[in-house]
């Protein structure tokens, strides 16, 4: 029976931050716009405060969910339980970028210490306004092997001009054209080597 929460407890920290993948989800304003759900992991979510989360937001081939909170700033955020018992959490709310260099972004980029990603482009904030918490029994058993290393073989093999090239191609407009990442922006991008 599905439940909703006042604020996010220790436990139910501790459980968001252990889950290997989360999605998040969001919208355009423009009714025929692309609605968008992305796969977010590798270590990259942290619990702030009893009503806030964040996580880090790696380099990609696309940017609809930095595009539509900078549109509108809606969001909805997902884990689901693999293994253990059934459950699924959804935390509503209001979310904002953080790029490196704005305010912020370094007192942020300290809470994921040490940085898990091979490349930070942004920090997304959430500030939760419903926690929904249901039973998850429509989510299979599945087992984690391992994180892929692709995106830092191919950041290994790349130098740090080809890939701000890539993301000045694949970054700055959203499927539907709403801005997103500025050139300025994409310049001071973290990059981790080794």
């Amino acid at each position: 029976m599905g439940k909703t929460i006042e604020s996010i407890d220790p436990a139910l920290a501790a459980w968001l931050e252990s889950q290997p993948v989360f999605f998040v989800a969001t919208a355009p304003l423009a009714a025929d716009g692309h609605v968008n759900c992305s796969p977010k992991g590798g270590d990259s979510l942290r619990v702030l405060a009893p009503r806030e989360l964040a996580w880090l937001d790696g380099s990609g081939s696309g940017i609809e969910t930095v595009a539509h909170l900078r549109e509108n700033g809606r969001l909805v955020l997902m884990c689901c339980a693999f293994t253990g018992a059934p459950r699924i959490v959804r935390l509503h709310g209001r979310g904002e970028v953080h790029v490196p260099g704005s305010p912020g972004f370094d007192a942020l980029l300290a809470r994921f210490e040490p940085v898990a990603l091979p490349t930070v482009r942004a920090i997304v904030r959430l500030e939760v306004r419903r926690i929904a918490d249901s039973c998850g029994y429509g989510v299979p058993t599945m087992e984690f092997r391992e994180a892929r290393r692709d995106g830092a073989a191919w950041l290994a093999k790349s130098s740090d001009q080809a890939l701000r090239r890539y993301l000045v191609a694949n970054n700055q407009r959203s499927l539907d054209g709403l801005p997103a990442l500025q050139a300025d922006e994409i310049e001071r991008v973290v990059i981790r080597r080794g």
